[in-house]
């Protein structure tokens, strides 16, 4: 054999085998490492969850505010607004 033959052999086996290879296990690399989640989005989801617990504290109040000065509200909005 020649050395040509044997570098287009050994050539035509990289671009068929191991380049193929490499390329699927890269992308899969880089798609488990997209599936966690980051420190920012971390980050954001506690100042998120944060927010969330404040406002249902707000909410909680304005409800005891209203309850206090309109008793029948609850009962007037209760009546009209039946879960099915």
């Amino acid at each position: 054999m020649t050395v040509e033959l044997m570098l287009s052999i050994a050539l035509l086996l990289f671009i068929t085998v191991a380049l193929p290879i490499f390329i699927v296990l890269h992308f899969i690399t880089r798609w488990k490492r997209s599936r966690e989640i980051s420190r920012d989005d971390e980050q954001m989801l506690e100042d998120l969850w944060q927010l969330s617990q404040r406002l249902e504290d707000r909410l909680g109040t304005l409800e005891r505010i209203l309850d206090d000065d309109l008793p029948e509200r609850r009962r007037r909005y209760e009546s009209t607004h039946v879960e099915h």
